[in-house]
């Protein structure tokens, strides 16, 4: 007799004891009670014939074959909140919730006034917002619609091209008022540098740019965008942000950007199978038409980028 494969609650009291650590931490995260989560642990344990825990004094420790099913179920879990989110909706026009995933930095510091708007347009659809630097994937159903800042390649997603955004060098003001201005790329030798830590993306991006650039010349390195902005905002140096980001600061003064500048495109995807959705619908075009100026507005030659350091 072939298997019965085993409920989705199991996994899902299984998942819970994987990311809290404990029976406990798990029976708060779903709102059971400690020996029901106890059980159902069990029960899949039983179902599939494999030890997922060790027990012992100071708690569960989740074995090799435990650690080998978490991507399985992590996958259940977003297929399990897709499908929820679907229903949510169905039968109105817009209503509903739609889950959003973009990048730290765009998320935090360009989407919510963007969503904002979209909100009171339509009240009635909760937006959700995942901000990872890690694309989420849109076929396992962790996210409705994902903002990128590069090419979508799954077959399945439905992607359009937004624009780009351009990339240069900025200080704060209190950091230029203690060193003077570089007037050449070369003079960045004697500044306080901010920048990536172990991704060895923008060390490539900067050497296409005929820029070359090492950990160690770095006074303050972070692998997270928002907190390379965070840093230059503090004073503490020279870093690489977003045009249209550093517009809406004042205190960003733009630094060599006649002789360095990047640019990355804007993608918006979704899930082919979401396009019949009106509610998702909405706001990907919503997002199609914000994110196109923001776009505009984060080019070299776009409006605003004409301040110095004596502005």
């Amino acid at each position: 007799m072939a298997k019965r494969t085993p409920d989705w609650h199991l996994f899902r009291s299984f998942l819970a004891v994987i990311r809290e650590g404990s029976l406990s931490g798990a029976a708060r995260a779903l709102g059971l009670t400690q020996p029901t989560v106890g059980r159902q642990v069990n029960a899949l344990e039983e179902s599939l014939g494999v030890t997922l825990f060790t027990r012992s004094l100071d708690g569960l420790a989740p074995t090799d074959t435990a650690l080998r099913l978490v991507g399985s179920a992590e996958a259940m879990a977003g297929a399990a909140e897709a499908a929820q989110r679907a229903a949510s909706g169905e039968g109105a026009d817009d209503r509903g919730t739609v889950r959003i995933t973009a990048s730290v930095v765009m998320g935090g510091e360009v989407l919510p006034s963007i969503l904002a708007s979209f909100h009171r347009r339509h009240p009635e659809i909760q937006l959700e917002l995942v901000l990872t630097d890690r694309n989420q994937d849109l076929l396992r159903g962790d996210a409705d619609v994902a903002v990128r800042m590069a090419r979508p390649t799954q077959n399945a997603l439905i992607a359009k091209r937004i624009g780009k955004v351009d990339i240069g060098l900025y200080a704060h003001r209190r950091y230029l008022k203690e060193r003077p201005q570089p007037l050449r790329l070369q003079e960045l030798d004697s500044h306080s540098l901010i920048g990536f830590d172990r991704d060895p993306l923008p060390a490539q991006m900067l050497a296409k740019s005929g820029v070359a650039v090492t950990r160690e010349q770095l006074a303050f390195r972070c692998d997270s965008d928002h907190a390379q902005l965070a840093a230059m905002r503090a004073g503490l140096g020279i870093g690489m942000v977003q045009l249209g980001i550093a517009r809406h600061d004042r205190n960003l003064v733009p630094v060599l950007q006649s002789q360095l500048c990047l640019s990355l495109d804007v993608w918006l995807a979704m899930h082919s199978d979401l396009r019949n959705s009106l509610r998702i619908k909405l706001l990907f075009d919503h997002l199609s038409s914000e994110l196109s100026e923001y776009c505009r507005t984060s080019c070299r030659d776009g409006p605003g980028h004409s301040r110095s350091a004596k502005a």
